[in-house]
This record gives structure tokens, C-alpha cells and sequence, in this order.
């Protein structure tokens, strides 16, 4: 096993580097919190500055660490895994394609993460392209000459899965970083 930046010598006692009980940050829906209560004067905004300050500061130690390409896996997983408990804890089971667009437009929109359309969509096939408007992690930035989304990847293949019951593969093609005006994913069944 390789050893971890954070803890030299070898892993801690008990690492696999699989999901078991026993891990200290699994994920939850109920590490969330109950904002109401702890956040009575704030509630639930914050300003997008202190988001992207965590997750560009988290990805560029992540890159140090880790390097470029499991930085980006490390995000794209994250973003699947979000997707998917998105998909269980706020949309549900849903049945109808339609529907479930629709749903996650309204979510998407009123938590302010952006404003997503549907531009293909072939459910035969399990081909889709979708765009994401004015975009949490990338609209305004400057341009990078590479696209940025890869969270955004992960999320939307995890939430496409729990739509399907499919696996996908997502990979942005248009990006504020790259000088489009919104994020254009395509999607892709790969099972």
C-alpha cells in the first residue's frame, strides 16, 4: 500500500482504503446538519467566495499531494458520491425522465448551484448532453484553457445512475474556463 502524505511511515491501523463502519469522515446526509438550528441568524446562504476558497484550496493540496490525475479522480468520486445522496435525500425516486428534469432544475436552481438544461436527450441509447448556466464552481473565473467541472462531472453521473439504474461516464466539453458562457457535459451509458 502507498503511503499516505498525512501520516508518514505507513497508513493508520485499520485502512484499507475501503468503505467500513469504522471510518472516521464516511459520509452521511445527516453530517449536513440541521441548519435551522445551528444557524439561526445565518440560515443556509453563504457567499460563493468561502465555497470556492475551500474547494480550490482543497483541490491544489489534493494536486500536491496526490498529483493531477488522482486530484481530478479524487474529485469526480467525491462529485458521484454527492450526486447519488442528492438524488436520494432531495429529488427521490422518480419514474419519468421529464419529471426528474424538472425536479433537479428547481432544486439546483432554488440551492443557487446553477441552471441546468437538458439540450439531448436519447434514453434508448443513453446518450445526453446537458448544460449547467451560471455555475457554482467555475462561472466568473478566468480563463484557464482547460475545463474545471470535474466535480460537477461526478455529480451529474452519480445522479444519472440513481435516475437509470446505469452507469455512466460524464465529461464536461465546454467550460467558463475554456471561454464558453456555460458548462456543456456530455453523458454517456457505459454498461
Amino acid at each position: 500500500m502507498r503511503e499516505l502524505p498525512c501520516y508518514p511511515g505507513s497508513p493508520p491501523q485499520g485502512f484499507t482504503g475501503e468503505r467500513t463502519m469504522d471510518r472516521k469522515y464516511q459520509f452521511s446526509w445527516d453530517l449536513l446538519g440541521d441548519i435551522s438550528q445551528g444557524r439561526p441568524n445565518l440560515g443556509p446562504v453563504t457567499r460563493l467566495e468561502v465555497y470556492r476558497l475551500m474547494q480550490f484550496c482543497l483541490r491544489d493540496v489534493l494536486e500536491q499531494n496526490l498529483g493531477k490525475q488522482k486530484a481530478d479522480e479524487v474529485f469526480y468520486q467525491a462529485g458521484y458520491l454527492a450526486g447519488s445522496e442528492f438524488f436520494n435525500n432531495v429529488l427521490g425516486p422518480q419514474d419519468d425522465f421529464n419529471e426528474f428534469v424538472r425536479s433537479l432544475q428547481n432544486a439546483l436552481k432554488e440551492m443557487g448551484v446553477g441552471i441546468l438544461r437538458v439540450e439531448e436527450a436519447d434514453l434508448e441509447t443513453g446518450s445526453f448532453v446537458v448544460t449547467v448556466s451560471e455555475d457554482l464552481d467555475c462561472s466568473g473565473l478566468p480563463e484557464l484553457d482547460y475545463e474545471i467541472c470535474i466535480y460537477d462531472e461526478g455529480f451529474i453521473a452519480g445522479l444519472m445512475e440513481s435516475f437509470t439504474g446505469r452507469k455512466f461516464k460524464v465529461k464536461e466539453v465546454d467550460c467558463w474556463c475554456t471561454g464558453d458562457r456555460t458548462c456543456r457535459f456530455t453523458a454517456q451509458v457505459i454498461d
